[in-house]
């Protein structure tokens, strides 16, 4: 299986201030990596004024709506952690999830990412943690089948 979430995907400590520069600097990963087009990073956008992307605990899983389907080149998953708490739509967020899933393939992806927030002890790790190589250690499982 080829990795979807590669070093060059990981940001340890990300700059955006708000909710919609996250959207942005997650979506430029996905771009900068190949995996979905320009206009992606726009449905990421459109998803976000239909629906929340907040999940509680920190996160945000940002992702493209169903008719931007077709800009997804290969799936991919990024990561950017935050020192200091984001405004999303009035819910603190440190950790945002850029997600682009090829047919179906981002369902699987949530829910790997789902158990590692689920469990207390992994999200503290990865709210904790400083580098690149701490983050992957964490979110190891969303490459593994």
């Amino acid at each position: 299986m080829t990795e979807i979430l590669t070093r060059d995907l990981v940001v340890p400590h990300g700059r955006a201030t708000t909710r919609d520069e996250a959207i942005d600097e997650a979506g430029a990963l996905l771009v900068g990596s190949g995996a979905v087009s320009a206009a992606y990073v726009a449905a990421m956008h459109d998803r976000e004024r239909t629906v929340s992307t907040y999940m509680g605990n920190d996160l945000a899983i940002p992702h493209g709506t169903n008719e931007a389907k077709d800009q997804i080149v290969r799936s991919a998953v990024c990561l950017v952690r935050y020192d200091a708490p984001i405004d999303w739509n009035g819910n603190p967020v440190r950790v945002v999830v850029g997600i682009a899933g090829v047919g179906d393939e981002h369902l699987g992806i949530l829910g790997k990412i789902a158990v590692v927030f689920a469990d207390t002890d992994e999200a503290r790790r990865v709210l904790d943690a400083q580098t690149q190589d701490e983050l992957l250690d964490v979110l190891h499982a969303v490459n593994t089948d």
